[in-house]
């Protein structure tokens, strides 16, 4: 029997770039197909293959009348988080709790109330803290009819195994540098040059890549984090530009979470009932430094993202310098760098180069053991500058 061709993305799959594989299975069980659907998947991939998108448009297809067409309303509520049978949970926290757990399967014991299914996303399904775990695993293990979960997770393992035993696994590719060059044009309009140099920096993140296309700034911070290899001539240096990267990080996290604090503030005073006449609301002091803690605490993530993300353009870095060594022809990330990456290629080994790439993996490991960041950073950039 000849092996089946996947149909082309179009409605919700579109986004869903070099993924072809995934989307017919996925399409295969909207339909209905003999052992297609179950009531539990695990969508995993390295980051920026789009497990959330893929979570998203599977979600929205299952609540469309004809599998994902794109433009219905069924598709459009579904994708906003808008639809009242599909609930998307993306934390900004650092764990999703038993608490949050709980209310989200409280809802999956409810009856769809106009979709033909109801649909439940955990985006970030590898930070179910252990309780949450066990209460989302009693959900999977006695299934509501007509309810299906979604968990996303960049690996399976970063689940744990009775929950990923009971969930259908999904797996998603990097997607090819020519697929992101190509979606950053058609879909965004970003000129070839540009769009093919951002995909290649990101190497198939395709998040990351249509941020480097669209905003200089994105690729200002991008340049200033390549200049620190060449930057690390003592141990002041090293200090200096941890201290920096470290500081950038927190005024990145402090810019995107201000307007959102903001709001959140004004939200919560305007329930406990501030600027009205008479007492002020008992507690009302407990409720704000909870709501303090939760902003300090996405805050807290986003630096360590931001510092994850200057971790990976360095690991790059290194990466093209380690291929100058041995001389195996790969093309560079940074082609631009070529020339000085040339220069310092004949001034170590490959043997110290792999060495720095480890130290670089190590520092990833450290801040999610919940390293203070600058400590860490310092560590790091310390090793680096040995020779």
């Amino acid at each position: 029997m000849p092996p089946t061709t996947a149909a082309p993305a179009t409605g919700v799959w579109a986004d869903l770039i070099g993924q072809e594989r995934s989307v017919e299975v996925l399409r295969r069980a909207v339909a209905g197909r003999s052992h297609a659907m179950t009531h539990a998947w695990l969508v995993t991939g390295p980051p920026g293959s789009g497990r959330s998108n893929a979570a998203r448009a599977f979600a929205a297809a299952l609540q469309c009348p004809r599998g994902g067409c794109g433009q219905c309303t069924e598709c459009r509520t579904s994708l906003s988080g808008a639809h009242p049978d599909v609930t998307l949970v993306r934390t900004e926290m650092l764990s999703i709790g038993v608490d949050e757990v709980r209310e989200l399967v409280r809802r999956a014991s409810m009856s769809p109330t106009l979709g033909r299914r109801q649909v439940l996303v955990i985006e970030d399904a590898d930070r179910v803290t252990e309780r949450g775990a066990d209460a989302l695993l009693k959900a999977i293990e006695e299934p509501a009819p007509r309810t299906v979960w979604i968990l996303c997770a960049p690996t399976a393992d970063d689940v744990v195994v009775t929950i990923r035993s009971r969930s259908r696994l999904l797996t998603l590719q990097t997607p090819t540098i020519e697929d992101v060059t190509r979606l950053l044009m058609v879909r965004d309009g970003i000129p070839a040059e540009l769009a093919a140099s951002a995909a290649r920096a990101a190497q198939g993140h395709v998040g990351r890549a249509r941020a480097l296309a669209r905003h200089e700034s994105a690729r200002d911070r991008r340049r200033a984090i390549l200049e620190i290899p060449f930057r690390l001539k003592d141990l002041s240096a090293c200090l200096q530009a941890a201290d920096t990267l470290v500081k950038t990080a927190a005024e990145e996290a402090s810019t995107a979470t201000a307007d959102l604090d903001s709001r959140e503030r004004k939200d919560l005073e305007e329930a406990l009932g501030f600027g009205t006449k008479g007492a002020r609301p008992r507690q009302a002091a407990a409720a704000i430094k909870d709501l303090e803690d939760q902003q300090k605490a996405r805050a807290k993530r986003l630096q360590r993202d931001a510092i994850d993300r200057a971790l990976t353009e360095l690991t790059g870095f290194y990466r093209d310098l380690l291929s100058v060594q041995t001389g195996a022809g790969a093309p560079l990330i940074n082609d631009d760098l070529g020339p000085k990456i040339a220069v310092m290629a004949r001034s170590s080994t490959p043997e110290a180069t792999l060495h720095k790439i480890d130290a670089l993996l190590a520092c990833r490991e450290a801040l999610e053991g919940n390293v203070a960041p600058l400590l860490a950073v310092e560590s790091t950039l310390i090793g680096l500058a040995r020779r």
